[in-house]
């Protein structure tokens, strides 16, 4: 014998959450991905984990929670209206993900111009009223910022953790820890901080890294506030191309750095929760191969 593998799975599973918000019933875990401000790739951030969580094996759904921009219908190339049953809304699907979005409600020019209470309604019914099922992990969209809708749903979501999306110029690692703040006054752990649009690699110069806004900042700023830093996400065209066409880059060009780099991320905040859990996490299964 010259060497031995072993394969071991890990069981999901659910997550304590914060004081006085109940359970979503058949949700094990509920990661919102955040941003302080809008144009970090922060809704192209949380379809891609939730892509790469589906990859790893997990059931997995997206909300998108921004009301007033939505963008899932767009990223993930589905606009058909969702149907309701006994008072029960049925997620569209993609992917073999669930998911619902304000975007298949409206046509895509049609502005939605709602105050407060409205937003905060029409979250807590996408919550409540939505029929997701049995899910390991439901990934929410926030908007950009610490508004009505972030707030209603740090209030509203039982979440497990949050993540939050920055880039490496100053002014968005400023937001961002605005972002982190909010969800340190309501008793949600954050996960960690992605740096998206990192550096760009030219094709004909594989092994140079140009980074085009600043270089660190993710890092510095989550050493500065104490969380970790879950990595760095490269620029690719193929991220617009593909996310254009209703593509995401974990699906559409599934062997590129960012669709890596995403892979990467999803394994890093799954082990996260497991640690974080309400319970260690469990063996389900393992496996010895012998190799001669």
């Amino acid at each position: 014998v010259t060497n031995v593998s072993a394969n071991v799975y890990q069981k999901i599973v659910a997550h304590s959450v914060q004081r006085g918000v109940k359970t979503l019933p058949g949700v094990k875990n509920i990661i919102a991905v955040a941003s302080g401000k809008g144009g970090v790739g922060k809704s192209t951030t949380a379809v891609n984990l939730a892509l790469a969580l589906r990859d790893l094996g997990a059931t997995v759904g997206i909300l998108d929670a921004d009301v007033y921009g939505p963008s899932l219908q767009l990223l993930l190339g589905e606009h058909a209206r969702p149907r309701t049953i006994e008072r029960k809304i049925l997620p569209n699907e993609a992917y073999g993900m669930k998911i619902m979005s304000m975007g298949f409600f409206v046509s895509e020019n049609s502005p939605v111009i709602w105050r407060g209470p409205m937003v905060h309604g029409l979250i807590t019914q996408f919550l409540k009223d939505v029929d997701w099922g049995t899910l390991d992990y439901l990934v929410i969209d926030l908007p950009p910022g610490t508004g009505d809708a972030a707030l209603t749903l740090t209030q509203q979501a039982p979440l497990s953790g949050a993540v939050i999306v920055t880039t490496a110029n100053d002014l968005s690692l400023i937001d961002a820890r605005k972002g982190l703040k909010m969800f340190e006054k309501v008793n949600v752990p954050v996960l960690g901080i992605i740096e998206n649009m990192s550096y760009f690699v030219p094709p004909d110069l594989p092994d140079r890294r140009y980074y085009i806004f600043g270089r660190g900042g993710g890092l510095r700023t989550a050493k500065e506030l104490g969380v970790d830093f879950l990595g760095e996400v490269p620029i690719d065209p193929r991220v617009v191309e593909g996310g254009d066409a209703g593509k995401p880059i974990v699906v559409y060009a599934p062997e590129s750095d960012a669709a890596g780099a995403f892979r990467g991320l999803a394994g890093t905040i799954a082990r996260k929760l497991a640690v974080l859990g309400s319970e260690p996490p469990a063996i389900a299964d393992a496996s010895i191969e012998w190799v001669s």
